[in-house]
């Protein structure tokens, strides 16, 4: 038997330890794998444009490897990154390291709820992060940006992010156990704490009484105890063999010498001595809390085992135990709940009332039947997708490439984006490599690929790239049909969005007109800037109702903007004396921006007494009756003030022109009038310092110079554009290239018949009426001998035709809005026409001619 026990021990550790050589060996292999792997796809992460190009070319030795792990790294973060499950490849690592320690016995993680929940992230991780960054990037995979394209082409994006967050809610109900019933005993539980501390805080008087009563028994009983104390020698003379119950409460027995310690313990129920002696205790409630030191084992001194020990409870004096009584018999204790203080004034209140009652105000009520233009009115121009030249990418490639190199500017990589008319190639330069140096090739990359312009970005915004744009054989059209229809315009959430067209990667590009505030445009002729001020229009026109939007529209040209005169009475603003919203006449201009300044001011007071900042505030509170309209309080739209060709107005009026505008631009934006100014012409003395400086927005057309370039973008590369809506947006901190959506002439004029037969206002928006400075020196203060040569004849005109209208003495007497104007202040001084009267014409106050040539003779005497 004992050779037995002998060898058993030393054979079976060897066996244990032959099995368990291939188990630590495969389990460290699992775990230092998926070390390598996690580090791999950090790596790959960091430089994933670098590794992906570089995943193919294992055994080519000339080509640098980025990643920490060399060419395998990249060929692991190529393969599980970028090709399959994006970021959610660090579960896979992770999966690894938990089978690697279960073969090591080593349990660190519960394996099947591990398991389950990475399934669970790399099925759905991928999804998200497709659906988040829109396909952009490597942080989705291949895997995660296909699902989520075929999911948003099935449900749409509203239905995609449906799904996802459904999801993520139900893994947290599994998870958490968030289900009704259990959350519903927490909440009962915390109400029924709650309510008890509640009833503990507000005791009842006749509850204290009792309270006090229970107390001073306690106290009788415990002086009757300590009066009635035994001894050990007592009590075993009388029952010899008697167990002893112990109190509730534990407390410290004094031992005899020699005997054993006896540990406490909470829950004693019996003490035997050594001697089997047993003592009988009667079990006690005790209101007091007894202080336990269970620290240590308590040792109690004796003399000897004769002599007597008492075994009793500690009981507290009467003076611990009894809780202090009340000063007073009856303690009232009130809870009362202080009330909600209305803090609305008179004016909220009737607000509010009034919204109750009638519901909050609609500006679109006196055209509540007025229906958005829809999408067919624009023509469609078939399929616009872009078609890939492999062949053409591949030789501009190649020419980028060979110019390069034969000027020493080596390149690291080389990639390209196809826009709808130019395709970018954006390369990485080698180190080393002076960006200026590339800058200088520009002229020499142009003429290698026989293009019409190249525009190079050195270096690009917020990449470490430089940008080459070389326009494509085979552009393709971006009609407007294409970008009104689009989800992202239909949906946007914009005040005044505009729809400019596609970028260079071929998304469509809109911006906030509000929030530019103002735009100014520039390009030469026949580069498209005609057609992109109807792109800026035609978006408006579809997104804003007539109540919400009027235009101001200036058109010297005299047919670019005629077409909208249909719309009058639904979109467009005009002076209240002027017979067409469409201006063409210079000293109309200058009225009219002058009454936009009043309009401004106007606003601006309103806005003061609204204790607004801006419109939409204004508009808010206007529409939940907050503002008075007796009060002059009104529902304000904005005014977008359109100028088709601004150099015309500048060489004709200069100043009268160029101070108005400016004083639009540095204010306006509050009360919600923007401008757009276009003109073929961006040279210094058209587009000023002090206009350039309001104007952070600006759209440049093919321009003919660089220094008209750098007049309207700060920067050359609008001379590099190829023309037919090829343009340059800044918007006051990059330069973007965009296609201009086009649209052609007989969509408008049906977009315009559209909205003009259609109910409209009873007149156009009226701006206020301005007087120059020469015509109120008269008012009021009429002088026979200052009075104009063309004053009498005005005066028989206005009498035979009964019309007090300065616009009419414009046409009779082929006068100027000014001079006509003074005449007419005039005429109203002397007391033949009556005072302004709106959008009417003034009364006159002389009825026939025979009356109005003794009026005359009387003046001249």
């Amino acid at each position: 038997m004992d050779k037995k026990t002998q060898k058993k021990p030393t054979e079976m550790p060897e066996k244990g330890r032959i099995l368990s050589k291939p188990r630590i060996f495969s389990g460290l292999t699992l775990i230092l794998f998926s070390a390598v792997m996690a580090l791999s796809f950090i790596s790959y992460l960091m430089n994933w444009k670098a590794d992906q190009s570089q995943a193919g070319t294992m055994l080519d030795k000339t080509i640098k490897s980025s990643n920490i792990f060399g060419k395998i790294g990249d060929w692991l973060g190529n393969i599980f990154i970028f090709e399959s499950i994006g970021i959610a490849s660090f579960i896979i690592a992770f999966l690894l390291l938990v089978v690697g320690t279960l073969i090591l016995k080593k349990k660190i993680f519960k394996p099947w709820k591990t398991i389950g929940h990475s399934l669970f992230f790399i099925c759905w991780l991928p999804i998200f992060m497709g659906a988040l960054t829109k396909g952009q990037g490597v942080l989705g995979g291949v895997y995660g940006y296909q699902i989520m394209d075929y999911l948003n082409s099935i449900i749409g994006t509203v239905g995609l992010w449906t799904v996802l967050a459904a999801s993520i809610l139900l893994y947290f109900i599994l998870e958490f156990n968030l289900r009704p019933s259990s959350i519903k005993s927490k909440l009962d539980k915390i109400n029924e704490n709650t309510i008890g501390k509640v009833k503990s805080m507000m005791p009842d008087s006749n509850d204290d009484f009792e309270a006090d009563e229970e107390l001073k028994e306690e106290a009788e009983e415990a002086e009757e105890e300590t009066a009635s104390r035994v001894t050990v020698s007592d009590v075993t003379k009388n029952s010899p063999n008697t167990p002893i119950n112990t109190v509730r409460e534990p407390e410290p027995v004094s031992v005899p010498k020699g005997f054993p310690e006896v540990p406490v313990s909470t829950n004693i129920e019996t003490i035997t001595t050594p001697n089997h002696t047993s003592f009988e205790a009667e079990p006690r409630e005790v209101s007091q809390p007894v202080n336990l030191n269970l620290s240590s084992k308590p040792t109690i001194p004796v003399s000897s085992p004769e002599d007597a020990f008492d075994i009793r409870p500690s009981v507290p004096s009467p003076a611990v135990a009894t809780a202090p009584a009340p000063t007073q018999e009856d303690i009232k204790f009130n809870v009362e709940v202080a009330p909600v203080i209305d803090i609305l004034d008179d004016s909220e209140k009737q607000s509010q009332e009034l919204v109750e009652k009638h519901g909050l105000y609609d500006h679109k009520l006196d055209l509540a039947k007025f229906q958005m233009p829809p999408v067919d009115l624009l023509k469609d121009y078939g399929s616009e997708e872009i078609s890939i030249n492999k062949e053409e990418l591949e030789e501009n490639k190649n020419k980028i490439v060979g110019l390069l190199k034969n000027f020493n500017v080596g390149i690291a990589e080389i990639k390209a984006t196809i826009g709808p008319t130019v395709t970018l190639y954006e390369i990485v330069p080698e180190a080393g490599i002076r960006v200026a140096a590339i800058k200088k090739l520009q002229d020499d990359i142009a003429l290698n690929l026989s293009a019409l312009g190249i525009r190079i970005i050195a270096p690009m915004p917020g990449k470490g790239t430089i940008g080459i744009e070389v326009p494509r054989k085979n552009p393709t059209m971006v009609s407007m049909r294409s970008v009104i229809a689009s989800q992202k315009f239909q949906n946007t959430d914009m005040d005044l969005p505009v729809v400019f067209g596609k970028t260079i990667s071929n998304e469509i590009f809109m911006a906030d007109l509000s929030k530019m505030p103002h735009l100014l445009m520039a390009g030469a002729t026949g580069q498209g800037k005609s057609v992109g001020i109807n792109a800026i229009l035609t978006s408006l026109l579809y997104k804003k109702h007539p109540s919400e939007l009027k235009f101001v529209m200036v058109d010297p040209k005299k047919v670019e903007l005629s077409l909208y005169s249909k719309i009058e009475r639904h979109y467009l603003a005009k002076l209240p004396d002027a017979e067409e919203a469409i201006i063409t006449d210079t000293n109309k201009v200058i009225n009219t921006l002058n009454s936009l300044c009043i309009e401004m001011d106007t606003r601006y007071d309103l806005l003061k007494n609204a204790f607004c900042k801006n419109l939409k505030e204004y508009n808010k509170k206007f529409a939940e009756r907050k503002l008075n309209p007796e009060n002059g309080h009104r529902f304000l739209p904005y005014i977008v003030l359109v100028v088709d060709e601004f150099a015309d107005l500048i060489m004709t009026a200069g100043k009268e022109v160029e101070l108005p505008i400016a004083r639009l631009a540095q204010l306006a934006r509050a009360v919600g009038i923007h401008l757009i100014v276009a003109t073929q012409r961006p040279s210094v003395n058209v587009i000023t310092g002090m206009i350039k400086a309001n104007f952070p927005a600006r759209a440049a057309f093919r321009v003919i110079s660089s220094v008209d370039s750098r007049t309207i973008l700060d920067s050359p590369g609008a001379d590099q554009l190829i023309g037919k809506g090829d343009m340059l947006y800044f918007n006051g901190n990059e330069i973007l290239r965009l296609q201009c959506a086009f649209v052609d002439t007989p969509e408008v004029e049906r977009l315009a018949e559209f909205i003009g037969e259609q109910k409209g206002y009873a007149s156009a928006f009226l701006l206020p009426e301005y007087v120059s400075e020469d015509s109120t020196s008269t008012v009021g203060a009429f002088d026979p001998n200052e009075k104009d040569a063309l004053f009498e004849e005005a005066a028989r005109i206005i009498v035979s035709t009964q019309q007090g209208s300065t616009s009419m003495l414009q046409r009779q007497l082929k006068l100027g809005y000014n001079r006509a104007g003074r005449i007419m202040d005039q005429l109203e001084a002397s007391g033949i026409v009556g005072g302004f009267n709106g959008a009417k014409a003034r009364e006159v106050i002389i009825s026939d001619l025979h009356s109005l040539e003794q009026f005359l003779e009387d003046l001249r005497s």
